[in-house]
């Protein structure tokens, strides 16, 4: 492995011979400079920022032998965990600090996620598909922490910045194909080229896999390519990508289910396919050696299609005047099933005991950003500022069904060609967002630094209800937020080898199109598809406080480097926003989202990174890393939920009861060996501690028990052109459950009486594949 630095997110373009360089292969033995906007043309020295930054490069991405981005940052990166609440691995939820970026809808996001500077988080909901981009074509990541402003909406915990690969960072070809446990197998082919004016890179990926667990296929196609052009003084890269996935996770299981087998579903299927196109043309012009101009343009189209077939709320009606036909929540306060046509449902087996939620969601973005950065100084000390402006503009067509159904003897759904009238949505949005944003790092001495920033967001939401049956249109509305957040921060080299960085950082999350859909308390709504009012909901705003120290070691080695960090950082969101389960209704996936006041998230973060070449002999060189994180989130202000043991009933969740579903220990360590710099062999580890379950927001249940993960990977480089891999997961077959959340068991299972449920971590099982690089 080389060496551990941090690496370039956004070199900056400077004369000719620094354009052609800002693609070329990096050392990554030398600590460089960093990116300070999403876009490229910004960067200052790492050491000069007031954050721990982390970064990733291609080549740790291709030694970790990781699926996926979120899959090598899960078991690397300090202070992220992993929720498999779908149980499929191209559809983690991704935590950081205790803020979420997730590929469903409903969770309260509060990570920006940017590609190329292009806003990765979808419009409708925020989320994020983390199966949208191939590892491959991956040149490097930076995971930025804090309320950073600068990263415009959603950085309320943090922002991902990934730049892809050009023919001018990557100009190779390589083939890699592994296979192995659960007939998973993967082809990837990627290419790569320039001379030195013109260059190109093309990644084609095949994913496909049928699941540890029953019913969980999952194929994912995708490709991602850059044509390239590089000038005296300027830069161009056109970048196309597109992908075409179809995967089935689960989801979580009941806790009594799981006893009998782990590889067992609740019911089926659960699919979801996303089809997207995404271009930008981004480009810069250096105007003088300290002034450079740069920004892109884009298109971003997404198409999601979900299918989850689920259990029912509809049975036959009891009181005497409905007597034959189907109700919801049988009983004294039942109501009659009304199916799209009008008509009343008769109660019959086909359409007892299933329905199917579906849902299409069409999403078409478009926008660009236009920044100047200014490296002269200031009153004779060096100076970088940096001056931008951004719009983004998309529209979402939104639409969701139930249709009535049974179980199958597996629980699978059937179909009856029944839809309820009540549970249709036909929802059209589209949200305008302007951003203008500054940044500016002033060197007071050549030791001491100040940082400060701000951005302006101004968004606007317009929703449409276009259902014809909904006369009242209670889906209509019309939002508009607005706020300016500002960023101050100081860094001072103590020593050479010992710095001290602290912040302050304001940013907010404005409510999206579909918690605007779902924020009526008198009128709650079944996640994830039965959208009914339209009342509004105040933006979110988190402030951050942070501090600590970071350095090196390396004169105490003697050979090799070890770094270092240790920090504390303390966030309050403010009108945090979560969907509250309605007591009311007695139905446990029904409720709204609503401001709960105030929320916290804090704790204590350390690092460390050790390089040491020939420890024991002359052919072996060690490497380790650590990462702990104390994270410590909870409830601030008081508000009801419903009960989980007593769906009809509410209680409340009082000032200092935890957040679920976040740990307050995480701890990694990873530890290589490269003999003869041909043989890799290493193992990594993961504990994640306990956490409550979705649902108890007021503690009142036992925690989902903490669990000890370990991995091993290894390596052998025949020739310099072709290497053999493989990896083994879970290698000590730790039976763990990574999600907890309460459901209704026993209108499926009527001998099971416990409602909680759990996403079982995946068994040990193990791939072997090869690589060949021209």
């Amino acid at each position: 492995m080389k060496k551990l630095t941090c690496t370039l997110l956004g070199l900056s373009l400077t004369a000719a011979g620094a354009v052609a360089a800002k693609d070329q292969p990096r050392d990554l033995s030398v600590i460089d400079v960093v990116g300070v906007t999403p876009i490229e043309g910004s960067n200052v020295a790492a050491n000069k920022i007031p954050a721990n930054i982390q970064t990733v490069s291609s080549e740790q991405l291709e030694k970790a032998q990781s699926i996926s981005l979120a899959d090598y940052i899960s078991r690397y990166l300090g202070s992220v965990h992993i929720n498999e609440a779908q149980n499929n691995p191209l559809q983690p939820d991704v935590s950081y600090r205790g803020f979420v970026a997730s590929p469903l809808l409903g969770l309260p996001q509060g990570l920006s996620t940017y590609v190329n500077g292009v806003r990765f988080n979808e419009p409708f909901g925020d989320t994020v598909n983390w199966d949208l981009v191939p590892e491959g074509a991956i040149d490097s990541m930076a995971l930025y922490p804090g309320s950073n402003p600068v990263y415009g909406l959603n950085s309320l915990g943090g922002a991902i910045s990934i730049k892809t690969k050009t023919g001018f960072s990557a100009p190779k070809h390589q083939l890699e194909v592994y296979g192995g446990s659960w007939d998973r197998h993967s082809e990837e082919l990627s290419s790569g080229w320039n001379n030195g004016t013109w260059g190109y890179f093309v990644d084609l990926r095949h994913f496909e896999e049928d699941g540890w667990r029953n019913y969980s296929p999952t194929k994912a196609d995708q490709a991602f390519g850059t044509l390239s052009w590089r000038g005296d003084r300027g830069s161009l890269d056109l970048t196309l990508g597109g992908n075409d996935n179809n995967m089935r996770g689960n989801g979580a299981a009941p806790v009594q289910l799981q006893e009998q087998d782990r590889a067992a579903v609740f019911t089926h299927p659960d699919q979801t396919v996303t089809r997207m196109f995404f271009s930008e043309l981004a480009g810069s012009y250096d105007v003088t050696n300290d002034i450079e101009v740069s920004g892109n343009a884009y298109f971003r189209q997404n198409r999601i299609r979900t299918f989850n077939g689920d259990n029912s709320d509809y049975d036959a009606c009891q009181l005497p005047g409905n007597a034959g036909n189907l109700c919801e929540n049988p009983g004294a306060d039942e109501q009659e099933v009304e199916d799209t046509n009008g008509n009343e449902v008769l109660a019959d087996d086909s359409v007892e005991g299933a329905t199917n939620n579906t849902s299409e969601t069409q999403m078409r973005s478009r926008g660009g950003t236009l920044q100047t950065a200014f490296a002269q100084d200031l009153f004779k000390h060096k100076n970088n500022l940096t001056v931008g402006t951004s719009y983004d503009y998309a529209e979402t067509h939104f639409a969701s069904d139930t249709e009535l159904g049974s179980l199958t003897d597996t629980r699978g759904t059937t179909q009856s060609g029944i839809f309820v009238d009540e549970s249709r949505v036909r929802l059209h949005s589209n949200t305008s967002t302007v951003g203008v944003f500054l940044t500016d790092s002033f060197s007071i001495t050549d030791d001491l630094t100040a940082t400060v920033a701000g951005r302006y967001n101004y968004s606007h939401i317009n929703m449409e209800d276009k259902y014809i049956k909904d006369p009242a249109k209670t889906l209509d509305g019309s939002h508009t937020f607005e706020r300016l957040n500002p960023s101050a921060g100081l860094t001072y080299q103590i020593r050479d080898n010992l710095n001290v960085y602290g912040s302050y950082s304001e940013s907010a999350r404005a409510p999206t199109p579909m918690e605007l859909s779902c924020a009526d308390p008198s009128a709650p709504c079944k996640l994830p598809n039965s959208f009914v009012a339209d009342p509004p909901l105040e933006q979110v705003v988190a402030n951050t406080w942070e501090g600590g120290f970071r350095g090196d070691l390396d004169k105490l080695l003697g050979e090799g480097n070890l770094k270092w960090n240790l920090g504390y950082f303390n966030t309050i969101n403010y009108n945090d926003i979560i969907f509250r389960r309605d007591a009311s209704s007695g139905l446990i996936s029904q409720g709204y989202f609503s401001n709960v006041g105030k929320t916290r998230r804090y704790g204590i973060e350390a690092g460390t990174t050790v390089n040491y070449p020939q420890l024991f002999s002359g052919i072996d060189d060690w490497h380790f890393s650590t990462n702990y994180t104390y994270l410590n989130a909870r409830f601030l202000d008081s508000f009801d939920i419903q009960n989980p043991m007593d769906t009809s009933q509410a209680m409340a969740v009082t000032k200092g009861n935890r957040i679920p579903g976040i740990p307050e220990h995480i701890y990694k360590a990873a530890l290589s060996v490269d003999l003869w710099q041909r043989v890799s062999l290493g193992i990594d580890g993961i504990y994640s501690g306990d956490k409550y379950f979705r649902g108890d927001e007021a503690n009142v249940t036992p925690q989902l028990t903490g669990y000890w993960l370990f991995n091993a990977k290894a390596e052998y480089k025949v020739t310099k052109n072709f290497a053999v891999f493989g990896k083994v997961d879970n290698i000590f077959d730790k039976n763990y459950n990574s999600f907890g959340v309460y459901g209704q068991v026993n209108e499926v299972f009527p001998q099971f009486d416990n409602n909680r449920f759990v996403s079982p971590g995946a068994p040990r099982a193990g791939w072997i594949g090869v690589r060949l690089t021209l």
